[in-house]
């Protein structure tokens, strides 16, 4: 990458950072949107046989999808640009997104599912790796934190609106992936090109020995993240709590501490960064084992809450881990392989709890996954060491 183009990247960061930001939560969308028509999408086939499997399946297919392929999705950013990519796959993400409107089976929709992870993972790995190439130490930890605030609010936002939508018909909330449209044509005007069209240069070889340890962080801390976020309902429920508006209320509450948290990052960075992987990862680790063993409804409210500040901190933590001191030139496939294990640790946390709970129950499988963040808390004192600034590039 030629030095000449790099203060275009850099130029106008604001706004470039807030459109990064809108396009990071498509993802979000992805794997919210759904879940509020599960059962709705499954009477609506009567005569598909496994329509619940299949109903789960489009549900879950665009996390496996993103785990899958980030790290390819990575390599092309780096290789064609973050402009190009974002603004294609950000037009495939409106397409296949909004392709339920008018499929006329369960199969065809979760086809279109697997194009829509597609997306998601090249949309993500270019807004983080975009982030990063605009931004340096204090402000690029901003950005960061900011990026978990946004997405995590989304997510509330997004299962609100699709479940206000989907009194209508459980098709009507598919028209939320329209806003990629306009999101692709703003990127095409307010994005610089950041890199010359060209594919004679050989791309630089990644420290992929550097890169192993904020990769496997990654992926725990994917798992033990998502656990309040797939849980947290589950456990209300075995509090007496069934009412949808009373556990969507308890779920924005967390999800608020989610975002305070993430927004305190750059400020923690500053101050304690040589623990605050491990600190993160404690926080984490201790609400959700206080989840998992509660047994009374504040206790359970209080866990899910303490473990979204841990998480709030973690996610931001590793975002700006895996990035920090990459030349130019490395991030698109380092923000491509933290994207694929927070996603593969997303999709495979709740398969865990539901295997252990099948021995141990419900409760107890929580609180398990929950000392395994304790358990990577005391690896990352020894392991996980971030510098308050960036060094000279």
């Amino acid at each position: 990458m030629s030095t000449q183009t790099l203060p275009d990247v850099r130029r106008g960061g604001a706004a470039r950072a807030a459109l990064l930001l809108g396009a990071a939560c498509m993802p979000i969308l992805g794997s919210t949107s759904i879940a509020p028509l599960q059962p709705a999408m499954a009477a609506a086939f009567p005569e598909q046989a496994g329509a619940e499997v299949l109903v789960a399946l489009i549900l879950t297919v665009p996390a496996l999808m993103i785990g899958l392929t980030a790290l390819v999705a990575g390599r092309i950013i780096d290789r064609v640009g973050r402009k190009r990519v974002l603004v294609v796959t950000l037009l495939v993400y409106a397409l296949a997104g909004t392709a339920p409107l008018w499929l006329p089976t369960l199969q065809s929709i979760l086809i279109s599912r697997v194009f829509v992870g597609l997306a998601e993972a090249a949309i993500f790995a270019a807004a983080m790796a975009t982030i990063s190439d605009l931004f340096d130490g204090h402000r690029r930890a901003r950005y960061f934190g900011l990026l978990t605030l946004v997405t995590g609010l989304a997510a509330v936002v997004f299962i609100a609106a699709s479940g206000a939508l989907g009194n209508a018909s459980w098709r009507t909330p598919f028209w939320l992936y329209a806003i990629a449209l306009p999101l692709a044509i703003l990127s095409v005007f307010v994005l610089e090109r950041d890199r010359p069209h060209t594919t004679e240069v050989a791309l630089p070889p990644m420290h992929w020995r550097r890169l192993l340890a904020p990769i496997m962080f990654t992926l725990v801390g994917g798992a033990a993240f998502y656990v309040p976020v797939a849980m947290l309902s589950l456990r209300l429920a075995e509090m007496g709590v069934t009412a949808s508006a009373v556990i969507g209320a308890i779920s924005a509450v967390a999800a608020l501490a989610l975002a305070l948290a993430a927004l305190a990052f750059p400020a923690l960075l500053r101050r304690i960064p040589r623990v605050l992987l491990a600190g993160a990862f404690a926080v984490l680790g201790i609400g959700v084992v206080v989840l998992g063993v509660a047994g009374t409804l504040p206790y359970v409210i209080a866990g899910a809450i303490v473990a979204n500040i841990g998480g709030g901190v973690l996610i931001s933590t590793l975002q700006n881990w895996i990035v920090q001191g990459l030349p130019f030139d490395q991030r698109g496939r380092a923000s491509g392989a933290s994207t694929g294990a927070l996603f593969v640790g997303q999709f495979l946390s709740p398969l865990v709890v539901f295997a252990l709970a099948a021995v141990t129950g419900l409760g107890p499988a929580v609180a398990i996954l929950g000392a395994g963040a304790l358990l990577a808390a005391v690896v990352a004192v020894f392991v996980g060491r971030l510098h308050a600034e960036e060094p000279p590039r």
